[in-house]
């Protein structure tokens, strides 16, 4: 692929998604426990067959949308692989690398870089403090930074010098919750998806001044409900089993494409972990 074949730009989690890139799950198991999804199915081995398959069934219905998927090539080293949006995230026109700290995860930048280096596409390649992409949102100038196990304090004022123009807001999530992106996910300029008891009433009420919050209840979020994957024209991408959540979101107006991400989300991640957006707009 060469560097005219597209071009990166994303300044919304919902824009039109035109460019994106996964990672098959071929060698996906569970070896640390990361959340209490993962916590549940710990004694109970992955059929990594079956998640192959789902995933390459997600990456069809991608493609059946119009959507240009560009794959990483899957290492036995890297368990958690699939889940491509936490080794990297574009912001406007720049493709950040993240700084993945935690040893499960160590080593997969290398793989992000070589592929884009390879695309002759320029990257930031980011030092200095932990973070990963489950923990950034983009909201047009805005930014959210989720603080967590993954993604220190210390990375709001590294991403500012980068964005010097944007507004990188940061919010703490609980200690048991593995990402941002995991209870709280923006589907629209004023729409949000929200798991209420994995972040403080402060941020709660912070982040309920800038967007109207669509509540996720316990059963669904042992599910990763929130983590849906916004391809434009008010179309998600989730799980059919989210029935509460799923419901909600169609009687405003949002088409729900179905997939059955089911023994991936056994690792701990779904469809927008899955998804580590390229272009969008």
């Amino acid at each position: 692929m060469s560097e005219s074949e597209f071009r990166t730009y994303c300044e919304t989690e919902f824009a039109p998604l035109k460019h994106v890139l996964l990672c098959p799950a071929k060698y996906l198991k569970i070896e640390e426990v990361i959340n209490e999804t993962q916590k549940h199915y710990q004694h109970e081995p992955l059929n990594t067959e079956k998640a192959a398959r789902q995933h390459k069934e997600f990456v069809r219905i991608l493609e059946s949308q119009g959507i240009k998927t560009h794959l990483l090539e899957p290492s036995e080293k890297y368990p958690e692989q699939v889940f491509t949006r936490d080794i990297g995230f574009t912001v406007g026109r720049k493709i950040f690398i993240a700084n993945m700290e935690m040893d499960i995860r160590f080593g997969e930048e290398a793989l992000l870089k070589e592929w884009l280096t390879n695309a002759d596409a320029e990257f930031v390649d980011l030092k200095g403090a932990g973070i990963e992409g489950g923990d950034v949102l983009i909201h047009g100038r805005t930014v959210y930074v989720g603080i967590s196990e993954r993604t220190s304090s210390e990375s709001v004022p590294l991403l500012q010098n980068y964005l010097p123009g944007y507004e990188i807001v940061p919010v703490p999530i609980k200690k048991e919750y593995l990402h941002l992106d995991c209870v709280f996910n923006i589907i629209s300029e004023n729409e949000a998806l929200l798991y209420p008891p994995a972040l403080n009433q402060d941020e709660i009420d912070k982040l309920s001044a800038r967007f109207n919050m669509i509540e996720v209840n316990e059963e669904d979020q042992f599910r990763l409900g929130v983590n849906v994957l916004s391809i434009g024209y008010k179309k998600l991408i989730a799980l059919p089993g989210n029935k509460h959540t799923n419901n909600q979101l169609k009687k405003l107006g949002y088409e729900i494409i179905e997939a059955d991400l089911s023994e991936i989300i056994k690792s701990g991640g779904a469809f927008r972990c899955c998804t580590l957006p390229l272009l969008r707009g």
